[in-house]
């Protein structure tokens, strides 16, 4: 199948749409590396009711399978940790563990790392090879290392990558270590989220390169984080836009199990909320949230009257925000060692009262000791593993490691 149309015609859509920069050294790329060969043995489709149409390349028209590769959409090629669309032939539930970035995401982190010709790169998250792909057609094989964790998903990249003709180091491994064998790197690039970028890859960077990489706890409100390596070994940068990926395997979520009327048996305080906590399902608030309690799950569930139910859990410090509404706004019950949402709350008023900024205006400083985020122009000094601060200046958070 010859797709060199679709590929120029996806080349066209991303130059048009900005993604693409003008006379962008990436543009050959995209239109020379064939996407449809990274989706072997095939996609999940989803479909109503939380289920995924399992489509295999081998099974499909060729007309249908090209529009499939070079819509501008992710693609789910494995779930639950192992199943492929080739080992299936009828409807099927699971949770989505790898996938095929959409192109615009793709071609747009590429673009902001800001890469010259003679860079090394090392990609956290090699998935389907589609990206490592286009990162060897520019920069040649033998400058880009990437890393996978899943040894199934590295060996069908890496038999992509071979197809498509670039025989990379394909490593398999946790890419939360980098792979020091091969460094120092010019450029650190993750296809997948970590709840914050990990010392080793900074270690791994050299001096005045760049590390991209989607930071947060949660499936959403996570951020792309875009840090330089300093002289003295720490990074600082910035967030510079909504980002989602699945996590980093060793971080994901794990749901909560049990009973949820045992987890918030015993409350210490009830008192009505200031803010509802449907703040929540906005972006930047939930950013925020993570930032101030990074342990916390957000929960929903639905009880046995039907009526919808909202919980904050934080597992490891046996702590809790349970919330019932009513006529007269939200009601909040707090038990445990912390109280998550007053904390969360002071937080989301704090950024409010210095009028809601948007989550590119939020800075990072990485060192071994700390990961420290803050907005405004006026750092504070400041202790304690997770602390808050916050003034008409500045609204602090710092994560110590040690």
């Amino acid at each position: 199948m010859d797709t060199a149309p679709e590929r120029r015609a996806l080349a066209a859509r991303l130059s048009a749409s900005g993604v693409l920069r003008r006379d962008s050294p990436w543009r050959p790329a995209v239109e020379a590396v064939p996407r449809e060969v990274f989706l072997h043995p095939g996609v999940f489709l989803p479909v109503d009711g939380g289920r995924w149409q399992p489509v295999t390349a081998l099974g499909t028209p060729t007309e249908k399978w090209a529009r499939i590769a070079y819509g501008d959409e992710s693609l789910a090629t494995q779930l639950d940790g192992h199943l492929t669309a080739d080992e299936v032939d009828a409807l099927v539930t699971g949770v989505p563990t790898s996938s095929s970035t959409a192109p615009t995401t793709v071609v747009g982190m590429l673009e902001q790392l800001d890469v010259a010709d003679d860079h090394t790169i090392l990609e956290i998250g090699t998935g389907t090879g589609y990206s490592s792909g286009l990162m060897c057609h520019r920069l040649g094989e033998d400058n880009v290392t990437t890393v996978e964790v899943d040894p199934g998903v590295a060996a069908r990249a890496d038999a992509a990558l071979e197809e498509a003709g670039h025989s990379t180091w394909t490593v398999t491994g946790d890419g939360l270590l980098g792979h020091p064998a091969r460094a120092p790197y010019d450029r650190v690039i993750a296809t997948c989220a970590v709840r914050r970028i990990p010392y080793t890859w900074v270690r791994q960077t050299k001096p005045g390169g760049i590390i991209l990489a989607t930071v947060g706890s949660w499936p959403y409100g996570t951020g792309l984080a875009k840090v330089t390596v300093n002289d003295d070994g720490s990074a600082e940068g910035r967030i510079i836009g909504r980002s989602s990926f699945m996590h980093a395997r060793a971080q994901a979520l794990v749901p909560l199990a049990g009973d949820l009327s045992a987890r918030t048996a015993y409350a210490d305080t009830e008192r009505p909320s200031k803010l509802p906590p449907a703040l929540l399902d906005e972006w930047m608030p939930a950013f925020l949230a993570q930032l101030t309690a990074p342990g916390v799950q957000v929960v929903r569930a639905t009880a046995d009257d039907g009526a919808q139910n909202l919980y904050l859990f934080d597992a490891e410090r046996e702590s809790f925000a349970a919330f019932t509404e009513d006529t007269s706004g939200w009601t909040v019950r707090q038990g445990g060692s912390m109280a998550l949402w007053d904390a969360v709350e002071e937080t989301l008023t704090a950024w409010q009262d210095a009028g809601s900024p948007d989550i590119a205006s939020i800075r990072l400083h990485v060192t071994k000791q700390a990961h420290t985020y803050w907005i405004g122009g006026q750092q504070i000094t400041a202790n304690g593993r997770t602390r808050w601060i916050g003034d008409q200046q500045a609204l602090r958070w710092e994560h110590r490691l040690t």
